[in-house]
C-alpha cells in the first residue's frame, strides 16, 4: 500500500499515552445527560445498553487497527486517497472533516448551555464561546504532543469528580433496576445507539495512528481505554437508576448535575456549581483532539498552517453558534449529529476495512501474475 506518512520522532508518542487520549476523548459533555436518553429506550436496563454500546466499540477499534495496519504509517485521510483516488478520496476526507468540526461545534453548545442554564444565566453565550475558543487555540497551536499533555493532566485532575457521585449512593434504591432484561432486545439496542453522541471520541486513533511509536501495543491501551470510559459510564448510569425513579430520570435533562446537587459539604454549599465550571478542564482535551483531527485532514487538501486553520476554524465555528442558540435548536443539531456520527464512526470503519482488504488481495494476484 502506498502514500505513507513521513512522520517526525519529535512528534510521536509512547503507546500508553492512548489510555488517556482515548478516554479523555470520550468522557465530555455527554456525561451531563445522557441517562435520560437512553432510559427512553431501554428503561431500568440502559446500563446493559452501555455495556452492548462498547462492545460495539471495541469491535469498531479492532476493525480500524486491522485497516491501519495494513498501512505501514497512515491516517484515515492518507487510507481514503490510496483507496479512492485523488478527486472521490478527498471528498470522503472532506465528510470526515466535517464530522470533526460537528463534534468540535455540540460540545461547545452543550456545555455553554449548560454554564447558562446552571451557572451565569445573564452571561452572553457569545462571550462563553470566544472564551473557550481561545483557550482551545491556545492549546490546538502547540501541537500534538501538547494536546496529549492536555488529555494527560485533564484525566488526573478530574478523578476528583468521581468521588463526588459516591454521596448520592447513600439515598439509592436497588429496586429501581428490577426487574433485570425486562425490555426486549429491540428496546436495548435502541438504548445502545442513543449512546452514540455520548461514545464517540475513540475513532480518533484514525489520525493519531501515524505518531505512536510502539504501533504493536497500540491496540492494547485504545482497549484499555475503553473499558476505563466503560466504567465510569455504567457506574454514573447505575448511580443515576437507583437514585431516580422512572419518571423523575424521563423529566431530568442534565441527570448527573442533579445529582452533583444534593451533595452538601460543610465547607461547600454548591459543589454543582464547582464541577459545571471545573468540567471545562474536561472538554479541553475534546476540543483540542477534534480540531487537530480536523486540520490533519484539511492540510491533506490545502497547504495551510495549524494558526491560520485554527483561526478561520474557530470563526467558522462562532458563526455556527451564532445561529444555533436555543435548546431546541440545540437538541435538534445534536439528533441530526448523532445519525452522522454513527455512521461515520461505527459504519465507514467496517466498509472502509474491505475495501482495503480487497485491494490487498488485487494487488496480491497482480504480483503472482507478474
Amino acid at each position: 500500500m502506498k502514500k505513507m506518512l513521513q512522520i517526525n520522532p519529535t512528534q510521536t508518542f509512547n503507546a500508553p499515552l492512548l489510555f488517556f487520549i482515548i478516554s479523555s476523548a470520550q468522557i465530555g459533555v455527554g456525561v451531563h445527560g445522557f441517562q435520560s436518553i437512553i432510559y427512553k429506550d431501554a428503561k431500568q436496563d440502559a446500563w446493559i445498553s452501555i455495556i452492548i454500546s462498547f462492545i460495539a466499540a471495541h469491535f469498531i477499534v479492532f476493525i480500524i487497527f486491522k485497516t491501519l495496519e495494513l498501512y505501514e504509517s497512515n491516517d484515515i485521510y492518507g487510507v481514503n486517497l490510496d483507496l479512492f483516488g485523488k478527486y472521490l478520496g478527498n471528498l470522503i476526507n472532506l465528510t470526515y472533516i466535517l464530522y470533526c468540526g460537528m463534534s468540535y461545534f455540540a460540545i461547545i453548545k452543550n456545555y455553554t448551555d449548560v454554564i447558562n442554564t446552571w451557572v451565569f444565566p445573564g452571561l452572553s453565550s457569545s462571550f462563553i464561546t470566544i472564551t473557550l475558543l481561545i483557550t482551545v487555540s491556545y492549546a490546538f497551536t502547540g501541537g500534538l504532543r501538547v494536546i496529549i499533555g492536555v488529555c494527560f493532566f485533564s484525566f488526573f485532575l478530574s478523578l476528583w469528580i468521581l468521588i463526588v457521585l459516591l454521596f448520592p449512593i447513600e439515598y439509592s434504591n436497588v429496586n429501581y433496576l428490577l426487574p433485570v432484561l425486562d425490555n426486549d432486545f429491540i428496546s436495548l439496542l435502541k438504548g445502545a445507539y442513543s449512546m452514540t453522541l455520548t461514545i464517540v471520541g475513540f475513532e480518533i486513533i484514525n489520525t493519531v495512528y501515524p505518531y505512536v511509536k510502539e504501533k504493536n501495543k497500540a491496540q492494547k491501551f485504545v482497549h484499555f481505554g475503553l473499558l476505563f470510559t466503560l466504567a465510569i459510564y455504567l457506574f454514573v448510569m447505575l448511580v443515576t437508576l437507583t437514585f431516580f425513579s422512572g419518571e423523575q430520570l424521563e423529566k431530568t435533562i442534565w441527570a448527573t448535575l442533579s445529582l452533583f446537587s444534593i451533595v452538601r459539604l460543610p465547607f461547600l454549599e454548591r459543589i454543582e456549581l464547582i464541577t459545571v465550571c471545573y468540567w471545562m478542564m474536561i472538554i479541553l482535551p475534546n476540543l483540542c483532539l477534534f480540531a487537530w483531527s480536523a486540520y490533519r485532514g484539511v492540510s491533506r487538501i490545502i497547504n495551510i498552517t495549524d494558526k491560520k486553520f485554527i483561526i478561520i476554524f474557530s470563526l467558522f465555528i462562532f458563526i455556527g453558534s451564532l445561529i444555533v442558540e436555543t435548546r431546541f435548536e440545540i437538541n435538534t443539531f445534536n439528533n441530526y449529529f448523532g445519525y452522522y456520527a454513527f455512521y461515520i464512526v461505527f459504519a465507514y470503519p467496517v466498509f472502509l476495512y474491505f475495501i482495503a482488504l480487497l485491494k490487498k488481495k488485487v494487488f496480491k494476484r497482480q504480483a503472482r501474475r507478474e
